[in-house]
Protein backbone atom coordinates (compact mmCIF):
# COMPACT_ATOMS: atom_id res chain seq x y z
CA UNK A 1 0.00 0.00 0.00
CA UNK A 2 1.04 3.30 -0.45
CA UNK A 3 1.46 6.32 1.86
CA UNK A 4 -1.54 7.91 3.16
CA UNK A 5 -2.21 11.59 3.45
CA UNK A 6 -2.53 11.76 7.70
CA UNK A 7 -4.40 15.08 8.45
CA UNK A 8 -4.66 14.18 11.98
CA UNK A 9 -4.63 16.15 14.73
CA UNK A 10 -2.25 14.18 16.75
CA UNK A 11 -0.22 11.97 16.43
CA UNK A 12 0.53 13.82 13.49
CA UNK A 13 2.74 12.66 9.44
CA UNK A 14 6.12 13.03 10.21
CA UNK A 15 8.69 13.82 7.35
CA UNK A 16 9.28 11.06 5.88
CA UNK A 17 12.87 11.83 5.13
CA UNK A 18 13.07 11.51 8.94
CA UNK A 19 11.38 8.23 8.96
CA UNK A 20 13.78 6.50 7.04
CA UNK A 21 16.60 7.80 8.31
CA UNK A 22 14.83 6.64 11.75
CA UNK A 23 14.05 3.22 9.78
CA UNK A 24 17.90 2.58 8.30
CA UNK A 25 19.14 2.97 12.50
CA UNK A 26 16.53 0.87 14.02
CA UNK A 27 18.92 -2.52 14.37
CA UNK A 28 22.14 -0.31 14.55
CA UNK A 29 22.69 3.03 15.68
CA UNK A 30 26.05 5.08 15.11
CA UNK A 31 27.89 1.74 15.53
CA UNK A 32 26.45 0.53 18.26
CA UNK A 33 24.80 -2.49 17.51
CA UNK A 34 21.59 -1.84 18.92
CA UNK A 35 18.74 0.30 18.72
CA UNK A 36 18.45 3.83 20.43
CA UNK A 37 14.70 2.27 21.77
CA UNK A 38 16.78 -0.35 23.59
CA UNK A 39 19.69 1.50 24.84
CA UNK A 40 20.34 2.80 28.91
CA UNK A 41 19.59 6.84 29.02
CA UNK A 42 22.94 7.04 30.85
CA UNK A 43 25.31 5.34 27.70
CA UNK A 44 27.64 6.93 26.25
CA UNK A 45 25.39 6.64 23.01
CA UNK A 46 21.98 8.15 23.97
CA UNK A 47 23.98 11.61 26.09
CA UNK A 48 24.76 13.08 22.84
CA UNK A 49 21.27 12.45 21.38
CA UNK A 50 19.38 14.52 24.04
CA UNK A 51 22.22 17.34 24.40
CA UNK A 52 21.94 17.64 20.36
CA UNK A 53 17.97 18.28 20.95
CA UNK A 54 18.41 20.57 23.63
CA UNK A 55 21.24 22.56 21.49
CA UNK A 56 18.60 22.16 18.21
CA UNK A 57 15.88 23.42 20.73
CA UNK A 58 17.53 26.47 21.50
CA UNK A 59 19.21 27.47 18.65
CA UNK A 60 15.94 27.38 16.27
CA UNK A 61 13.58 29.11 18.40
CA UNK A 62 16.54 31.50 19.83
CA UNK A 63 15.56 30.31 23.37
CA UNK A 64 17.59 32.67 25.60
CA UNK A 65 20.51 31.84 27.96
CA UNK A 66 18.00 32.07 31.13
CA UNK A 67 16.22 30.32 29.93
CA UNK A 68 15.89 25.76 30.42
CA UNK A 69 14.69 23.43 28.08
CA UNK A 70 13.18 20.25 29.55
CA UNK A 71 11.94 16.96 27.89
CA UNK A 72 9.18 15.80 30.09
CA UNK A 73 6.55 13.41 30.10
CA UNK A 74 2.73 13.08 30.82
CA UNK A 75 1.85 15.51 28.01
CA UNK A 76 0.34 18.95 27.79
CA UNK A 77 -2.74 17.55 30.09
CA UNK A 78 0.20 16.73 32.80
CA UNK A 79 1.69 20.75 32.46
CA UNK A 80 -1.80 21.67 32.97
CA UNK A 81 -0.96 20.67 36.67
CA UNK A 82 3.07 21.57 36.83
CA UNK A 83 1.98 25.11 35.66
CA UNK A 84 0.14 25.92 38.37
CA UNK A 85 1.96 23.79 41.43
CA UNK A 86 5.32 25.76 40.29
CA UNK A 87 4.12 28.83 39.38
CA UNK A 88 0.84 29.87 41.88
CA UNK A 89 2.64 29.77 44.70
CA UNK A 90 2.83 33.71 45.86
CA UNK A 91 -0.81 34.91 45.79
CA UNK A 92 -2.14 31.38 44.45
CA UNK A 93 -4.33 33.52 41.82
CA UNK A 94 -3.92 33.47 38.06
CA UNK A 95 -5.47 34.51 34.76
CA UNK A 96 -6.70 32.80 32.18
CA UNK A 97 -8.12 33.18 28.61
CA UNK A 98 -10.43 30.75 27.70
CA UNK A 99 -10.17 30.00 24.06
CA UNK A 100 -11.08 26.50 23.72
CA UNK A 101 -11.39 22.93 25.61
CA UNK A 102 -7.46 22.82 26.54
CA UNK A 103 -7.62 25.92 27.80
CA UNK A 104 -10.53 25.28 29.99
CA UNK A 105 -8.90 22.22 31.31
CA UNK A 106 -6.24 23.82 32.65
CA UNK A 107 -8.00 26.65 34.19
CA UNK A 108 -9.72 23.66 35.77
CA UNK A 109 -7.15 22.20 37.36
CA UNK A 110 -5.45 25.17 38.59
CA UNK A 111 -8.80 25.23 40.70
CA UNK A 112 -8.66 21.20 41.64
CA UNK A 113 -5.27 22.44 43.28
CA UNK A 114 -6.43 25.62 44.99
CA UNK A 115 -5.01 28.16 42.64
CA UNK A 116 -8.14 31.42 42.05
CA UNK A 117 -8.42 31.65 38.38
CA UNK A 118 -9.79 34.35 36.84
CA UNK A 119 -11.27 33.81 33.90
CA UNK A 120 -10.94 37.00 31.80
CA UNK A 121 -11.39 36.65 28.12
CA UNK A 122 -13.46 33.90 27.07
CA UNK A 123 -14.50 32.79 23.12
CA UNK A 124 -17.02 30.71 24.70
CA UNK A 125 -20.38 32.90 23.26
CA UNK A 126 -19.64 32.29 19.41
CA UNK A 127 -17.87 28.08 20.03
CA UNK A 128 -14.56 29.42 20.63
CA UNK A 129 -14.27 30.49 17.08
CA UNK A 130 -11.99 33.23 17.53
CA UNK A 131 -9.33 34.98 19.85
CA UNK A 132 -10.82 37.33 22.36
CA UNK A 133 -8.37 40.72 21.89
CA UNK A 134 -6.67 41.48 25.25
CA UNK A 135 -4.32 44.34 24.81
CA UNK A 136 -3.32 44.43 28.51
CA UNK A 137 -3.46 41.85 31.71
CA UNK A 138 -2.70 43.45 35.42
CA UNK A 139 -3.10 42.70 38.62
CA UNK A 140 -1.67 40.11 41.26
CA UNK A 141 -1.27 37.50 39.21
CA UNK A 142 0.87 34.89 39.82
CA UNK A 143 1.07 34.00 35.80
CA UNK A 144 -1.40 34.22 33.15
CA UNK A 145 -2.33 31.37 30.74
CA UNK A 146 -3.29 30.97 26.74
CA UNK A 147 -3.60 28.23 24.34
CA UNK A 148 -1.59 29.72 21.26
CA UNK A 149 -3.17 27.98 18.72
CA UNK A 150 -6.19 25.44 19.86
CA UNK A 151 -6.54 22.58 17.98
CA UNK A 152 -10.09 21.46 18.12
CA UNK A 153 -11.53 24.78 17.54
CA UNK A 154 -8.80 25.81 14.73
CA UNK A 155 -8.02 29.44 16.29
CA UNK A 156 -4.48 31.01 16.57
CA UNK A 157 -3.44 34.18 18.60
CA UNK A 158 -2.28 36.84 16.02
CA UNK A 159 -0.46 38.51 18.96
CA UNK A 160 1.29 38.35 22.28
CA UNK A 161 -0.80 39.73 25.20
CA UNK A 162 1.10 42.51 27.15
CA UNK A 163 1.31 41.12 30.61
CA UNK A 164 4.25 43.26 32.16
CA UNK A 165 5.84 41.49 35.03
CA UNK A 166 3.13 38.58 34.79
CA UNK A 167 5.10 35.88 33.57
CA UNK A 168 2.71 34.44 30.50
CA UNK A 169 2.15 30.89 30.32
CA UNK A 170 1.13 29.21 27.02
CA UNK A 171 0.66 25.63 25.68
CA UNK A 172 2.14 25.92 22.09
CA UNK A 173 1.68 21.88 21.48
CA UNK A 174 -0.06 22.52 18.23
CA UNK A 175 2.05 25.08 16.65
CA UNK A 176 5.76 24.61 17.98
CA UNK A 177 8.38 25.72 15.49
CA UNK A 178 5.52 26.25 12.97
CA UNK A 179 6.62 29.95 13.35
CA UNK A 180 8.86 32.46 14.84
CA UNK A 181 8.10 33.03 17.93
CA UNK A 182 10.19 35.34 20.81
CA UNK A 183 10.77 33.05 23.94
CA UNK A 184 11.66 36.03 25.88
CA UNK A 185 7.94 37.54 25.58
CA UNK A 186 6.69 33.86 27.36
CA UNK A 187 7.95 32.98 31.40
CA UNK A 188 7.08 29.41 30.14
CA UNK A 189 6.67 27.32 26.98
CA UNK A 190 5.15 24.00 26.22
CA UNK A 191 4.26 21.09 23.92
CA UNK A 192 3.22 17.71 23.16
CA UNK A 193 5.77 16.24 20.28
CA UNK A 194 2.69 14.38 18.87
CA UNK A 195 1.76 17.13 16.39
CA UNK A 196 5.00 19.02 15.17
CA UNK A 197 7.93 17.46 16.56
CA UNK A 198 8.02 14.33 17.08
CA UNK A 199 6.02 10.55 17.74
CA UNK A 200 4.13 10.95 21.37
CA UNK A 201 5.97 10.26 24.77
CA UNK A 202 8.00 13.57 25.37
CA UNK A 203 6.64 17.05 26.26
CA UNK A 204 8.81 20.09 25.00
CA UNK A 205 8.96 22.34 28.18
CA UNK A 206 10.95 25.91 28.07
CA UNK A 207 11.01 28.09 31.45
CA UNK A 208 12.32 31.51 32.46
CA UNK A 209 14.93 30.38 35.84
CA UNK A 210 13.77 32.63 38.35
CA UNK A 211 10.03 30.76 37.79
CA UNK A 212 11.42 27.67 39.23
CA UNK A 213 11.19 27.49 42.86
CA UNK A 214 12.91 24.62 45.14
CA UNK A 215 10.71 21.63 45.11
CA UNK A 216 9.58 22.23 48.83
CA UNK A 217 7.89 25.77 47.85
CA UNK A 218 6.10 24.44 45.37
CA UNK A 219 1.96 24.14 46.32
CA UNK A 220 1.61 21.69 49.58
CA UNK A 221 1.51 18.32 48.39
CA UNK A 222 3.38 18.88 44.72
CA UNK A 223 5.15 15.26 44.24
CA UNK A 224 8.64 16.12 43.55
CA UNK A 225 8.01 14.49 39.49
CA UNK A 226 6.09 17.62 39.37
CA UNK A 227 9.27 19.84 40.42
CA UNK A 228 10.75 21.86 37.40
CA UNK A 229 13.52 21.83 39.52
CA UNK A 230 14.07 18.32 39.71
CA UNK A 231 13.90 18.15 36.14
CA UNK A 232 16.34 21.16 35.37
CA UNK A 233 18.96 19.86 37.88
CA UNK A 234 18.92 16.48 36.52
CA UNK A 235 18.93 17.36 32.76
CA UNK A 236 15.98 16.08 32.16
CA UNK A 237 16.95 12.89 33.30
CA UNK A 238 16.30 12.31 37.12
CA UNK A 239 14.04 9.59 35.73
CA UNK A 240 14.19 7.67 32.35
CA UNK A 241 13.30 10.06 29.46
CA UNK A 242 11.40 8.81 26.52
CA UNK A 243 14.96 7.78 24.57
CA UNK A 244 13.35 7.13 21.10
CA UNK A 245 11.18 10.36 20.77
CA UNK A 246 13.62 12.45 22.27
CA UNK A 247 16.25 10.34 19.16
CA UNK A 248 12.79 11.46 16.69
CA UNK A 249 12.44 15.19 17.54
CA UNK A 250 16.11 15.23 17.31
CA UNK A 251 15.98 14.28 13.53
CA UNK A 252 12.99 16.56 13.17
CA UNK A 253 14.66 19.56 14.34
CA UNK A 254 17.39 19.49 11.72
CA UNK A 255 15.42 18.36 9.16
CA UNK A 256 13.45 21.89 10.14
CA UNK A 257 16.59 23.36 10.05
CA UNK A 258 17.55 21.91 6.57
CA UNK A 259 14.11 23.99 5.90
CA UNK A 260 14.75 27.29 6.45
CA UNK A 261 14.12 26.76 10.48
CA UNK A 262 11.01 28.45 11.85
CA UNK A 263 10.79 31.67 9.14
CA UNK A 264 11.05 28.23 6.16
CA UNK A 265 8.02 26.60 8.00
CA UNK A 266 6.25 29.90 8.65
CA UNK A 267 6.41 30.39 4.71
CA UNK A 268 5.92 26.33 4.04
CA UNK A 269 2.55 26.83 6.46
CA UNK A 270 1.39 29.73 5.04
CA UNK A 271 1.20 28.80 1.50
CA UNK A 272 -0.90 25.40 2.45
CA UNK A 273 -3.21 27.38 4.68
CA UNK A 274 -4.04 30.10 2.10
CA UNK A 275 -4.54 27.07 -0.10
CA UNK A 276 -7.29 25.63 1.88
CA UNK A 277 -8.93 28.73 3.32
CA UNK A 278 -9.06 30.23 0.12
CA UNK A 279 -10.81 27.41 -1.39
CA UNK A 280 -13.52 27.03 1.14
CA UNK A 281 -14.06 30.97 1.35
CA UNK A 282 -14.87 30.65 -2.46
CA UNK A 283 -16.75 27.09 -2.03
CA UNK A 284 -20.58 27.01 -2.37
CA UNK A 285 -20.39 23.76 -0.49
CA UNK A 286 -18.57 24.56 2.12
CA UNK A 287 -17.09 26.89 4.94
CA UNK A 288 -14.45 27.64 7.38
CA UNK A 289 -15.74 27.35 11.09
CA UNK A 290 -12.75 29.92 12.34
CA UNK A 291 -13.09 33.58 11.97
CA UNK A 292 -11.04 35.86 9.58
CA UNK A 293 -8.02 37.10 12.11
CA UNK A 294 -8.02 34.27 14.40
CA UNK A 295 -7.59 31.42 11.63
CA UNK A 296 -5.01 28.47 13.06
CA UNK A 297 -2.48 27.46 9.87
CA UNK A 298 -2.24 24.36 11.03
CA UNK A 299 -5.57 23.04 12.03
CA UNK A 300 -8.50 23.73 9.34
CA UNK A 301 -11.77 22.49 10.47
CA UNK A 302 -14.72 22.89 7.69
CA UNK A 303 -18.51 22.08 7.77
CA UNK A 304 -20.29 21.33 4.63
CA UNK A 305 -22.96 24.27 3.79
CA UNK A 306 -25.57 21.56 2.96
CA UNK A 307 -29.32 22.66 2.70
CA UNK A 308 -32.47 20.72 1.38
CA UNK A 309 -34.87 23.50 2.65
CA UNK A 310 -36.47 21.21 5.31
CA UNK A 311 -36.71 22.07 9.00
CA UNK A 312 -33.58 22.77 10.86
CA UNK A 313 -33.28 19.16 12.28
CA UNK A 314 -33.63 17.53 8.62
CA UNK A 315 -31.18 19.86 7.58
CA UNK A 316 -28.86 18.65 10.61
CA UNK A 317 -29.27 15.47 10.04
CA UNK A 318 -28.90 15.61 6.28
CA UNK A 319 -25.38 17.53 7.29
CA UNK A 320 -24.44 14.85 9.78
CA UNK A 321 -25.10 12.03 6.84
CA UNK A 322 -22.68 13.96 4.16
CA UNK A 323 -20.43 14.74 6.54
CA UNK A 324 -20.06 11.07 7.80
CA UNK A 325 -19.93 10.19 3.56
CA UNK A 326 -17.20 12.62 3.42
CA UNK A 327 -14.83 10.98 5.74
CA UNK A 328 -15.78 7.53 4.54
CA UNK A 329 -15.14 8.72 0.85
CA UNK A 330 -11.80 10.41 1.86
CA UNK A 331 -10.38 7.68 3.71
CA UNK A 332 -10.66 5.42 0.87
CA UNK A 333 -9.41 7.86 -1.69
CA UNK A 334 -5.88 7.86 1.08
CA UNK A 335 -7.41 11.01 2.96
CA UNK A 336 -7.01 9.44 6.53
CA UNK A 337 -8.42 11.21 9.91
CA UNK A 338 -10.52 14.15 8.50
CA UNK A 339 -13.44 13.18 10.92
CA UNK A 340 -13.84 16.77 13.18
CA UNK A 341 -13.87 16.73 16.76
CA UNK A 342 -17.40 16.47 18.33
CA UNK A 343 -17.63 19.78 19.35
CA UNK A 344 -17.10 21.30 16.38
CA UNK A 345 -18.53 18.62 13.98
CA UNK A 346 -17.85 18.39 10.04
CA UNK A 347 -13.95 18.21 9.36
CA UNK A 348 -10.56 19.40 10.48
CA UNK A 349 -7.47 19.22 8.49
CA UNK A 350 -4.37 19.13 10.30
CA UNK A 351 -1.71 20.32 8.14
CA UNK A 352 1.02 20.59 10.26
CA UNK A 353 4.84 21.48 9.39
CA UNK A 354 5.50 17.64 8.00
CA UNK A 355 2.26 17.74 5.60
CA UNK A 356 3.34 18.96 1.90
CA UNK A 357 1.90 21.27 -0.16
CA UNK A 358 1.09 18.44 -2.34
CA UNK A 359 -1.00 16.70 -0.31
CA UNK A 360 -3.41 19.68 0.53
CA UNK A 361 -3.47 19.96 -2.86
CA UNK A 362 -4.67 16.94 -3.40
CA UNK A 363 -7.30 17.31 -0.92
CA UNK A 364 -8.81 20.10 -2.55
CA UNK A 365 -9.00 18.09 -5.86
CA UNK A 366 -11.10 15.65 -3.76
CA UNK A 367 -13.51 18.12 -1.95
CA UNK A 368 -13.74 19.46 -5.34
CA UNK A 369 -15.30 16.67 -6.66
CA UNK A 370 -17.03 14.96 -3.66
CA UNK A 371 -18.85 18.73 -3.99
CA UNK A 372 -19.72 17.97 -7.14
CA UNK A 373 -21.07 14.73 -6.81
CA UNK A 374 -23.00 15.59 -3.50
CA UNK A 375 -24.56 19.26 -4.34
Amino acid sequence: MSRVYNFSAGPSCLPEEVLKECAAEMMDYNGSGQSVMEMSHRSKYFEPIIEDAENMVRKLMNVPENYKVLFLQGGGSTQFAMVAENLGIKNKKAAYIETGVWAKKAAQEAQRLGVQVDVIASSKDKNYSYIPKVEKIEGDYDYAYICFNNTIMGTHYEYIPDTGNIPLVADISSCVLSEPLDVSKFGLLFAGAQKNLAPSGVTLVIIREDLIPEVENCLPGTPVMLSYKTHADNGSMYNTPPCYTIYVLGKVLHWIEKNGGAEGMAKRNKEKADYLYDFLDSSDFYRATAEKGSRSLMNVPFLTKYSTGNTDEQSAAKEKEINSKFVKEAEQAGFINLKGHRLVGGMRASIYNAMSLEGVKALVEFMKKFAEENK
